[in-house]
């Protein structure tokens, strides 16, 4: 009689296995139903897999039609390209539609008011979707740009003061002393190609730029000593950014071993050398006698406040890998698409010159109270933000049944808004919306276009970026700095080819020639 008791025991374990499994992937056919309900249309998908193999036959579609410009001419509409099957269905289905992928459904939500609404909420029942941050665990561990609710609430509170543009201001100088020692190196390589002209790769320099001011702004210490972490971050980017986590498929379990294994090794490193950095910066703050503290120290004393001392270490770690990823990646990028797109409108940068001449006394040096009068700088940016976003997405979902404007939004399905797409809607932006224009922010961005709340580069409402003033501030010095003592213009070698790795990156680097300025 054990036997078959046993047997039904394993019989009905293995029924309960599969119900439970059958109503995982059932579950976006029901949110998909309470979606058509509403009005909300979209492509038919396909049972188990979704809409998955349609997005990559879209996609395959599209990389054979497609390949990296010269600079003869080039486009800024790369969202066909990056993201044809987004931009294949929003032409098809309108600005709000909906798809799913393996067993999540998602919402692509690109009308301005909807958009707004969303970004502006308060509600901790809009979170980052969690198969998204699943993905980015080992990156971003549990900090701010991956947790949710009352987590995120705590850390926020914790961390934005640190941002704040008083706090900010007191990095001017060690931003400039950064940027200093990168145009001191481009001077050598003028030297050192014949005196008159050189040809560089830009964007590993503005890496190493990036990756100084932050290990100074967090650690009180150079790029050396911080070289191992975000090499070790770079690394680690490659390998998540060739799982194409917006298709929402759960097959990180299913990766080779070996990317596993890579994957997990990075991640104990990383973790290793920023405890490691901490460590030593305590050890050096026992011995120093100024007061002045630096922002691991600030964030460290909020945290064990806040969160406990037992919890201070997960919290640092993971935040810190934050500001690095945040501070370091995107800032450097942003920096690679001003000067990709000042090299292809020279005139630009005469007016910057002309501009860094009024407001400097000496024609060089810069400070806190300098950079408000850099209006010219300032539009520059504005409009390579609008064209290259770093974050290419806003993504939510709803953790509980949430209402956004006139559609209520069922537990579990996610939210898609593409922001290049909103930043080049030419009904918004008029005729030149693919076009670099910095003229149209001449009287600040709410004149800048017809719906302001659509230019969101830095977010918008709650989760706005907490480093919008220290990226702004340190652009604005790389950039002035750089065009007071060059004339720069792409190198032959340069190919437009924009490439989506986490972030919207130049995809075969950053060529240049380098010329120094007559004065």
């Amino acid at each position: 009689m054990k036997v078959p008791f046993l047997l039904l025991l394993l019989l009905l374990s293995a029924i309960i296995f599969v119900l439970k499994k059958a109503c995982v992937w059932v579950n976006p056919w029901r949110l998909r139903w309470r979606l058509e309900k509403q009005g909300i249309r979209g492509p038919r998908p396909c049972f188990l897999y979704g809409n998955v193999p349609e997005m990559q036959r879209i996609q395959a579609s599209s990389i054979k039609n497609t390949g990296a410009e010269n600079t003869a001419f080039v486009s800024h509409n790369y969202t066909s390209t990056l993201f044809p099957y987004f931009e294949q269905w929003r032409k098809q289905y309108g600005p709000i539609y909906t798809y799913s992928t393996g067993n999540k459904q998602h919402l692509y939500m690109n009308h301005p008011d909807l958009v707004k609404e969303m970004n502006q909420s308060t509600s901790l029942h809009l979170g980052k979707p969690s198969y998204v941050t699943k993905r980015l665990a080992p990156m971003l561990g549990n900090g701010i740009l991956r947790s949710n609710g009352h987590i995120w609430a705590q850390q926020r509170k914790i961390v934005a003061p640190e941002f704040f543009m008083d706090k900010v201001k007191g990095m001017v100088g060690l931003m400039m002393d950064s940027a200093e020692t990168l145009t001191s190196k481009w001077e050598a390589c003028i030297e050192s190609q014949g005196g008159i002209m050189a040809e560089i790769k830009a964007e590993e320099d503005l890496r190493s730029l990036s990756a100084d001011v932050i290990s100074k702004a967090c650690f009180g210490s150079s790029y050396l000593k911080g070289k191992q972490i975000f090499s070790k971050l770079r690394a680690l980017q490659k390998v998540i950014s060739n799982q194409c986590f917006l298709f929402g498929f759960h097959t990180f379990g299913l990766l080779p071993s070996a990317q596993q294994k890579e994957v997990k090794n990075l991640e104990n490193e990383i973790e290793a050398l920023i405890w490691e950095a901490v460590n030593a910066r305590e050890r050096e703050c026992l011995v120093e006698i100024s007061s002045e503290k630096d922002l691991l120290q600030l964030i460290l004393e909020g945290a064990i406040n806040d969160v406990g001392k037992d919890s201070s270490k997960k919290f640092i770690v993971d935040n810190c890998k934050n500001i690095y990823f945040a501070g370091h990646e995107s800032t450097a990028v942003a920096a690679s698409w001003c000067l990709i797109l000042l090299a292809l409108h020279p005139e630009w940068q005469a007016r910057i010159r002309e501009e860094i001449t009024q407001v400097c006394a000496d024609g060089t040096q810069m400070y806190a109270d300098s950079l408000p009068k850099l209006k010219t700088v300032t539009m520059v940016i504005q409009e390579v933000l609008r064209l290259y976003p770093p974050a290419a997405f806003v993504s939510r979902e709803a953790l509980q049944e949430t209402q956004i404007g006139h559609i209520v939004v069922p537990k579990g399905v996610c939210l898609w808004t593409l922001i290049p797409t909103l930043h080049r809607d030419p009904e918004i932006w008029g005729t030149d919306a693919n076009e670099f224009n910095p003229q149209r922010f001449a009287n600040g961005i709410l004149k800048a276009c017809k719906l302001p709340q659509v230019y969101i580069p830095f977010g918008l409402g709650p989760r706005l970026c907490l480093g919008r003033n220290f990226a702004m501030v340190q652009l604005k010095i790389v950039i002035s700095l750089i065009i007071s003592n060059f004339t720069i213009s792409l190198s032959p070698k340069y190919k437009h080819s924009p490439a989506y790795r986490m972030i919207v990156e130049p995809g075969q680097g950053v060529n240049l020639l380098i010329q120094r300025c007559s004065n």
